[in-house]
C-alpha cells in the first residue's frame, strides 16, 4: 500500500515556509504523493449544492491557493513526492495552455506529475472564471481529456472539436512520462466510471465521509463496473491505479457515540480498514491530515507513520 495525503491549500498552514516543511517532513516519512486541490475564485453567494457534505454546504472560506502554481511551487521543494492535481476542474482552464503547464511541471520535477481530473460543481465559479456552460461540462471535460493527450503524444498535432480547435502546431517540449503523466478520474458516478474506463489510468473516488460512505460493498459493485466498462473499452482494468481518498478520525472529539466511522479508533482498527480496502484493489490511500496548525498536522502524520503505516 502506498500513502498519500492532502496539501492545504488556504490558511497559516499554506504559507510558504509551512508547505515546505510539510512536504519536505512527508516526504521524508516515506509518503508517496501529494494532493493538491483546485479552486480559482469563490462568489460570495453560493447556491450549488458540494458533494461531500450531507448539508450541501461548502466548507471552505473563501480562499486558495491556484493549484498548478502551488504544484510548481511543491515540485521545486521536493525530490520524489508525486505532484498530484485532486482533482483539477478541467473545464476551468484553457486545454492547450493547461497542458502545455502540466508539461512543464514533469519536465522540471524529473515526470512526477498526476493529473487528477473531475468536472466540477460549483457553477457559480464556472460563470466567474468564464468556463464553457456547466451543464455541458462533462462533454468539454472528455475533449479536454483528448486534447492533453493529443498535445502530449503527437508532434506536429491539431484538433478539431465541438468546443475548442486548434491548426497544426508544436507543443514542445512533452512530458518526461511517456506516453504521458498518468490521468485519474475523480467522482464514483456512472460518468466518471466511463470517463475512467475511457481516459483514465487510475480511478480516485472520495469515500469514508457520511455523504459518500463508499463502504467496501459498494466500492466493490463500482469495481466490478468499472472493470466491465474498460474491458468494453480495449483497456486493461488490472492496468488501472485505484487512488481512495479519506478523511483520518483520529481525534476524540470525532469519533461517533456508538458505533465507528471507517478508519477512526485505535491504530489496529485503521490499519484493519486499510488492509480490507487493499483487499479489494486499492494501492493507494490518501488521507487528509490538514489542522489548524503546522505542528497539529505533523504530530497527527507522524502519529499515522508511527503507529498505523507499520500494522496495515
Amino acid at each position: 500500500m502506498r500513502y498519500s495525503f492532502y496539501l492545504p491549500t488556504r490558511g497559516d498552514t499554506a504559507a510558504p515556509d509551512a508547505l515546505a516543511t510539510l512536504v519536505s517532513k512527508a516526504e521524508g516519512w516515506g509518503f508517496t504523493s501529494v494532493m493538491i486541490a483546485d479552486h480559482i475564485v469563490f462568489p460570495t453567494v453560493i447556491e450549488s449544492k458540494y458533494p461531500y457534505t450531507v448539508t450541501g454546504a461548502f466548507p471552505g472560506q473563501g480562499d486558495a491557493l491556484e493549484q498548478l502554481t502551488l504544484m510548481s511551487f511543491i515540485a521545486g521543494k521536493t525530490e520524489r513526492l508525486r505532484l498530484v492535481s485532486s482533482v483539477m476542474i478541467l473545464p476551468y482552464r484553457n486545454p492547450v495552455l493547461t497542458a502545455k503547464i502540466l508539461a512543464t511541471i514533469d519536465v522540471l520535477s524529473g515526470g512526477r506529475v498526476t493529473v487528477g481530473a473531475g468536472v466540477g460543481w460549483l457553477e457559480e465559479e464556472f460563470e466567474a472564471v468564464g468556463a464553457p456552460p456547466f451543464g455541458r461540462r462533462g462533454a468539454v471535460s472528455d475533449e479536454w481529456l483528448r486534447i492533453f493527450k493529443k498535445l502530449w503524444t503527437e508532434d506536429p498535432v491539431e484538433h478539431a472539436g465541438e468546443f475548442y480547435s486548434f491548426g497544426p502546431l508544436h507543443c514542445q517540449p512533452q512530458p518526461v512520462q511517456r506516453p504521458h503523466p498518468p490521468i485519474w478520474i475523480g467522482g464514483h458516478s456512472k460518468p466518471a466510471l466511463r470517463r475512467t474506463a475511457r481516459y483514465g489510468d487510475g480511478w480516485h473516488p472520495v469515500g469514508a465521509t457520511a455523504a459518500v460512505p463508499l463502504e467496501p460493498d459498494d466500492l466493490r459493485a463500482k469495481l466490478d463496473e468499472l472493470r466491465r466498462l474498460t474491458e468494453a473499452e480495449g483497456r486493461d482494468f488490472d492496468r488501472l491505479t485505484i487512488s481512495y481518498k479519506a478523511p483520518l478520525y483520529d481525534k476524540p472529539g470525532e469519533l461517533p457515540a456508538s458505533g465507528r466511522k471507517r478508519f477512526a479508533g485505535a491504530p489496529e482498527q485503521i490499519a484493519a480498514d486499510i488492509r480490507e480496502f487493499e483487499a479489494l484493489g486499492v494501492s493507494e490511500m490518501v488521507f487528509d491530515f490538514r489542522s489548524p496548525t503546522l505542528s497539529e498536522s505533523l504530530d497527527r502524520m507522524e502519529r499515522f507513520v508511527r503507529d498505523i503505516m507499520p500494522l496495515a
